[in-house]
């Protein structure tokens, strides 16, 4: 196979049909192209499957271990192999796709156009708000004279890896919730320039929480606000994020990591003190909170200045007031570093 196209990293998206969802989820991860080509065994492309497929699937009650055949796409858009790379950006423009698999005559992938080499990340405007007044407990000793943030991931302190990997997607304008040590917070970023990003802060007399900061902003945001606890650690796409938000025309939503758990015992069913069944170690499948939101201006409403309240909390009021709320589902690479075993982690296995 001839190398096409904008990345020469193509041929780690290839996915043979017989994979399961995990295999799409990993070749996604791992090949960091945002696609995954469904090929035969003579390499001819069948598919393909994005992350968003594959959120649908889940969404879906498909699992882990379901064949991939739910979740692809049969009908990609593909550009000829002697398409000029210029004509194949404007066909991704006018269409509004990311990837772009090219193909021989006899549909044989040969490589792959993607936008993001085209271009550079648009400017987003929606302001991220991080969440880093905590004083970080379980973490003791390192937090006793050090807040949580600063502790240091891979050579630099966490929060720096969540503001680089926003400012990668296009987001300039961070606003800091600051309480526990916050002076070394502001000492460290200052108003953000040394990364080329704005920075304010909201400062904290008492903890309010990981919603009841935002009712400290001077002025509310035009736009959608991405919020995040500043000790989780994710490749997740905070643009995606906010237009899956947006797309779906909530007003609250919620990062959500899908979470199994296996049963150490085999559960038996009764009705009674009958035995109407037996299951042998059962998984069970919970979503559970990831620490990133985004919510609508208007959620501010809900907030009483200076009152204590969490991000939970806040979407339960919206869904009490009869708004929409929404989960998105994340398969990216994610971490809550609360506990000295993740912190541990965080150093051995995130920035790896």
């Amino acid at each position: 196979m001839r190398d096409h196209g904008t990345t020469s990293n193509w041929k780690k998206a290839l996915l043979n049909r017989g994979a399961i969802i995990k295999d799409a989820i990993q070749n996604l991860d791992e090949s960091a192209l945002q696609i995954a080509l469904v090929v035969s065994d003579e390499y001819k492309l069948i598919g393909t499957i994005t992350d968003g497929d594959i959120r649908r699937g889940l969404l879906g009650g498909l699992n882990l271990g379901s064949p991939i055949d739910h979740v692809i796409y049969l009908d990609p858009m593909v550009a000829p192999s002697q398409m000029a790379p210029e004509a194949a950006l404007q066909v991704m423009k006018a269409n509004g796709v990311r990837q772009l698999p090219i193909v021989d005559e006899e549909r044989i992938i040969v490589g792959l156009y993607l936008l993001k080499e085209f271009l550079r990340p648009a400017v987003r405007s929606n302001p991220m708000v991080i969440m880093v007044g905590g004083k970080g407990t379980r973490l003791q000793p390192h937090t006793e004279n050090c807040p949580k943030p600063l502790l240091p991931v891979g050579g630099k302190p966490m929060l720096e890896h969540i503001i680089e990997c926003a400012k990668a997607g296009g987001f300039k304008d961070f606003i800091l919730a600051i309480h526990y040590l916050g002076h070394m917070i502001e000492d460290y970023f200052g108003n953000g320039e040394r990364w080329g990003v704005n920075i304010r802060y909201l400062r904290e007399e008492s903890p309010l929480g990981t919603a009841g900061a935002l009712s400290l902003m001077d002025s509310r945001p035009s736009e959608s606000i991405l919020v995040s606890n500043g000790d989780v650690l994710t490749d997740i796409s905070y643009g995606n994020l906010v237009d899956f938000h947006i797309r779906h025309n909530a007003i609250g939503t919620m990062a959500v990591r899908p979470y199994e758990w296996q049963h150490p015992f085999g559960v038996v069913q009764t009705n009674g003190v009958d035995i109407i069944g037996f299951e042998e170690k059962p998984v069970y499948r919970t979503n559970v909170n990831a620490g990133v939101y985004v919510i609508d201006p208007s959620a501010l409403d809900l907030l009483e200045a200076g009152k204590p309240c969490d991000m939970p909390g806040l979407l339960q009021r919206l869904q009490e007031a009869g708004k929409r709320i929404i989960v998105y589902p994340i398969h990216e690479p994610w971490l809550d570093v609360g506990r000295l075993s993740d912190f541990d982690q965080a150093n051995k296995d995130f920035f790896k």
